[in-house]
């Protein structure tokens, strides 16, 4: 019986790895932002310090969910097909790019880590996540995209 729904190509016994993965530089992403604000509310150098560690494991683990999704992206044409697929795509990648600068920007002391510039690219990357996390509700609910369905 041929799969009605496109596949996801990493996955392990079934289940996509890219899911899996997501939350992880989500919470970080999130995270540095919070910590950015209370940095600049307070100008206590754990703040700043938090952001820094929160941003590195947040891109490591975004580079991680890219990978996965990537191989969901590239391994079903009917994944490529959707707009929806390709501006969820594009956008993370924005999200870990920008990220990892943040990063960067994050390894100077830190006043000029996070003020003004790390504070702007932390709100700017949740922006993103909510648009591209809108967007991968989308392709799981709408276009069942990786969803298994079972006939009876």
């Amino acid at each position: 019986m041929a799969r009605e729904n496109p596949a996801s190509t990493a996955s392990i016994a079934g289940h996509p790895i890219h899911p899996m993965l997501v939350p992880i530089p989500i919470a970080c992403f999130v995270g540095a932002l919070l910590t950015d604000l209370n940095y600049w509310r307070t100008a206590e150098m754990m703040w700043a310090n938090f952001s820094a560690w929160l941003l590195t494991v947040g891109v490591i683990g975004g580079v991680l969910a890219a990978i996965a999704g990537l191989t969901d992206f590239l391994g079903d044409r009917r994944v490529r097909a959707h707009k929806t697929a390709w501006l969820h795509m594009l956008g993370n990648a924005l999200a870990v790019i920008l990220s990892f600068f943040n990063m960067l920007i994050h390894t100077r002391d830190a006043w000029t880590s996070v003020m003004p510039t790390g504070l702007i690219l932390s709100a700017l990357v949740v922006l993103i996540l909510i648009f591209t996390g809108w967007l991968g509700w989308a392709l799981v609910y709408r276009h069942h995209v990786g969803v298994a369905d079972e006939t009876v």
